[in-house]
């Protein structure tokens, strides 16, 4: 039984990436001939194909909560490369996402193609960085950010950083704080989480060989970034996130040592 689950979930994952890459194709096609699609048109078209994408994905999605009417900077707790697709079939979206997804085949092209910013690792690149967020947010577009700049189990909330959020501060842009959490069997789920040395397929096989698990998306109350330090807007984000994971307002200090061996 686990063999046909895995076999039929791959399959409908490749129809919908071969729908990907026709739209892919599509856009392509259209460039080449020098016709230009505005922004919100390839959000709208990535959107949609992060819809089909979700909805191959082994999980009953919940959301709580209300979408933003004004574009705003989203902030997110990170589990896994999925919290991707999960947010981006909620509405037109731009993400900040690490320079390694701009490879990925057909998501990684339609991630640029939407306006996806792409980050170094120890780059330093901070202040370009910074100003390409601010000019996003500054043209109305909203984008995600996921403050802990890498994902974790699911158990804890790494320190967001602030700078990221000086974009938001620039152009007084309110924050969305978003809490994602996977659960299976009423406890974390431990499948979801891309961490490490995973690698996607492995990734992928894991999830698809189980039952289809739960995500809850929790949109919380937007926290305006007027006359905020950057520093003091990412702790305030990360307790909204904290206290809606996992019921306490409490943010543990997790040491710096404890930090890097997670």
């Amino acid at each position: 039984m686990p063999k046909l689950r895995v076999i039929a979930r791959f399959s409908r994952l490749i129809l919908v990436l071969l729908l990907g890459m026709l739209m892919a194709s599509i856009i392509g096609v259209g460039e080449r001939l020098g016709l230009k699609t505005p922004m919100q048109r390839r959000q709208r078209w990535t959107c949609w194909f992060m819809k089909y994408l979700a909805g191959a994905l082994p999980f009953e999605v919940r959301v709580v909560g209300t979408l933003p009417q004004q574009p705003m900077l989203w902030v997110s707790n990170h589990v896994s490369w999925t919290d991707i697709p999960l947010l981006g079939m909620l509405m037109p979206l731009s993400f900040l996402s690490k320079a390694e997804v701009r490879h990925w085949p057909v998501a990684g092209w339609l991630a640029e193609k939407a306006g996806t910013l792409f980050i170094r690792r120890g780059g330093g690149d901070g202040q370009r960085l910074r100003e390409q967020i601010s000019g996003q947010l500054g043209q109305a577009q909203p984008l995600v950010i996921f403050p802990e700049g890498t994902t974790t189990d699911g158990r804890q909330l790494r320190t967001f950083h602030g700078r990221l959020l000086a974009g938001a501060i620039d152009q007084g842009v309110a924050l969305q704080p978003v809490a994602i959490q996977y659960r299976r069997n009423g406890e974390t789920d431990p499948i979801a989480p891309f961490i490490g040395d995973d690698d996607l397929v492995s990734h992928l096989t894991r999830l698809f060989a189980e039952p289809r698990g739960e995500v809850c998306i929790q949109l919380l109350a937007p926290i305006s970034s007027v006359d905020k330090e950057r520093a003091a807007l990412a702790f305030q984000a990360q307790q909204a996130i904290h206290l809606a994971l996992f019921g306490a307002e409490e943010v543990p200090v997790v040491p710096r040592r404890q930090a890097r061996a997670a």
